[in-house]
């Protein structure tokens, strides 16, 4: 099998970042990136600030900002939108460091609105450095990887993270690692389809001004630091790792948010989403492969609940964020619901074997329900990043979303189990400088 990184020759082998690297016959060291060097601007996120008000309102004291942990930037790359956080914690003897890539755009009359990716950092996952443009050198922050230049590609007009898998690599220092983004790519091509009487509009990439329903399929780049990425051309003719299905198949209109999970040597697993225009209803489906690029299809394994009840996620799940518990190895998916009239919470789910049998841990109410009154999450969550904090004394769940609130403003937020408890989540509050 060939596989290219503009272009990088050769099949990786994959292991976790904690195994001894095997052999890789890909010299990473030898990459080229796309991004455009320039000076960026680097802020801490300690308070919020309204853009109708142009006051700042403190995160410990402000309940209408109960849970929020990342707003928008100010005068920046990210200032028109937030979302789909892909957060990874780092422990050493002396530190302890978070990563967070998620998407951000901004728009004017001369650039409309364009996804791109962005890196955030913190030292405890609650208070964040971001940058206001493109990075530059291995310490910075900010846009991290835009839309592809090439007129083919299946990731021209936006990109948006779906997950990082940590590898090593014969190539690279022994204490280095490799990261692997599995991202969503979008075309310009749209895709006509009946709705089946939905009650909203359906739209992809999802925003709130629009509902055009546009052809994404899953990517993959690579990088050494986390903030300079190569992509990897799959075997679709767009540089994408597969395509959607056959007109009779669920996945026919797009493919979004691949979350890949490493079970074991020659064993990953990509769960991601799509909507069923036969039967109206968002699904979860999986895909396998054996070193990561090439991808067999397994199927469609979660979908929406039409038993006449009213629940979170009537009309389907989508966004699928997939953990293995350390304490007894099940496998727990954290999703977003939709229910009838498009409102997004958040809901869980486990498996034994992460592949059939996923059992949802409330019979109909979400783990995490949108903000009341004029919260700044009122509108919907969803896009959840789920971290086990694996503590000596205090086994936790965080859990990270995105929130959108009054006319599509969205952020990212926090919120917390209590204890190794699953079935519901507080959202932080009491955040102090």
């Amino acid at each position: 099998m060939e596989a290219n990184v503009n272009k990088l020759h050769g099949t990786p082998s994959i292991v976790t970042a904690s195994s001894t690297a095997r052999r890789h016959r890909s010299s990473i060291l030898s990459l080229h990136y796309r991004n455009k060097r320039v000076s960026p601007s680097v802020t801490r996120c300690s308070t919020t600030r309204s853009n109708e008000t142009g006051q700042d309102s403190s995160l410990s004291t402000s309940s209408l900002k109960k849970g929020l942990v990342f707003d928008l930037g100010t005068d920046s790359w990210d200032s028109e939108e937030v979302g789909s956080p892909v957060v990874k914690r780092f422990l050493s003897d002396n530190e302890e460091r978070w990563y967070m890539w998620y998407h951000g755009s901004t728009s004017s009359e001369q650039n409309p609105v364009s996804d791109s990716v962005g890196l955030a950092v913190s030292n405890n996952g609650i208070h964040w450095e971001r940058g206001k443009g493109k990075v530059e050198s291995t310490d910075d922050v900010g846009l991290v990887m835009g839309s592809c230049e090439d007129w083919w590609a299946f990731d021209k007009a936006n990109v948006r993270p779906g997950e990082v898998v940590i590898m090593s690599s014969s190539k690279v220092r022994a204490d280095s690692s490799v990261y692997w983004m599995y991202y969503t790519g979008y075309t310009t091509e749209t895709v006509e389809f009946q709705s089946q009487g939905l009650n909203f509009e359906l739209g992809n990439p999802e925003r709130f001004e629009k509902a055009s329903v546009f052809r994404s399929l899953p990517g993959l780049a690579i990088s050494q630091d986390g903030r300079h990425w190569a992509r990897i051309e799959g075997e679709h003719h767009s540089g994408a790792l597969f395509d959607v299905g056959s007109e009779k198949d669920w996945d026919f209109l797009y493919i979004a948010s691949p979350h890949v999970v490493f079970h074991g040597s020659g064993d990953l697993r990509m769960y991601y989403h799509s909507f069923d225009a036969k039967t109206g209803e968002f699904c979860i489906g999986m895909a396998r492969s054996r070193e990561g690029i090439k991808w067999v299809k397994f199927g469609k394994i979660l979908g929406g609940r039409k038993e006449g009840l009213l629940c979170f996620d009537e009309i389907g799940v989508r966004y699928p964020c997939v953990t293995r518990n350390k304490r007894d190895g099940s496998y727990v998916m954290a999703y977003e619901g939709v229910d009838r009239n498009g409102k997004m919470s958040i809901g869980l789910a486990v498996s034994e074997d992460g592949i059939k049998d996923w059992r949802r841990v409330q019979d109909v109410g979400a783990v995490l329900d949108v903000g009341e009154g004029g919260a700044w999450d009122n509108e919907g969550v969803g896009c959840p990043y789920l971290i086990e904090m694996d503590g000596d004394t205090d086994h936790q769940w965080r859990l990270y979303y995105r929130g959108v609130g009054n006319g599509g403003r969205t952020g990212i937020g926090l919120a917390v189990s209590e204890g190794n408890e699953i079935t519901k989540f507080t959202k932080q509050t009491g955040i102090c400088l």
